[in-house]
């Protein structure tokens, strides 16, 4: 399993497109600990909460990032503190999609997060039961289709982040 350095690097080597679907209700995040509490308490958010410099890095040389969150409401905490983060990722390039398991279920998804790499590479996200990250696990080649697949599913039946905070919206 790819942890720490290892696993960013595969956000500097991509060459073309990296995917992510999401399906935890919440992420145990260290780094995140005093934004989320902050969050929570209703003080102001960071200035990067407007364009997330983490994507723009990406974006800005031309590489496409997207991700589906697959995710139930009424929101967690966590979701909310998420969710609201993510119109700064959408300034800066990112194409978020959403899919509420309250309004529809999908079928043929899986129920683990994944990042695939130029459709290329997969790694299976592997989290502890309270959302902190374990590590990522290279799936072999020949399961690139299966997760191509799981990626198609999910992007044709997300509504676009906007869309989703438009109707769904909790202050």
């Amino acid at each position: 399993m790819l942890t720490g350095d290892d696993f960013a690097r595969l956000f500097a080597e991509f060459e073309r497109e990296a995917f992510r679907l999401e399906t935890l209700s919440a992420y145990d995040v260290e780094d995140e600990q005093e934004e989320f509490a902050a969050f929570l308490a209703g003080e102001p958010m960071p200035p990067e909460w407007s364009d997330n410099p983490w994507v723009r890095a990406m974006t800005d040389r031309g590489k496409a990032v997207a991700r589906v969150h697959v995710l139930r409401s009424p929101w967690t905490d966590y979701l909310r503190y998420e969710l609201s983060a993510y119109p700064g990722n959408v300034k800066a390039g990112e194409s978020i999609g959403i899919i509420d398991l309250a309004d529809h279920v999908v079928p043929g998804l899986p129920d683990h997060d994944f990042w695939l790499f130029d459709n290329a590479s997969v790694y299976r996200m592997h989290y502890t039961e309270a959302g902190r990250f374990v590590g990522a696990e290279p799936l072999p080649v020949d399961r690139v289709a299966e997760y191509r697949g799981y990626r198609d599913v999910a992007q044709a039946h997300a509504e676009p982040f906007a869309v989703y905070w438009e109707r769904h919206r909790q202050t």
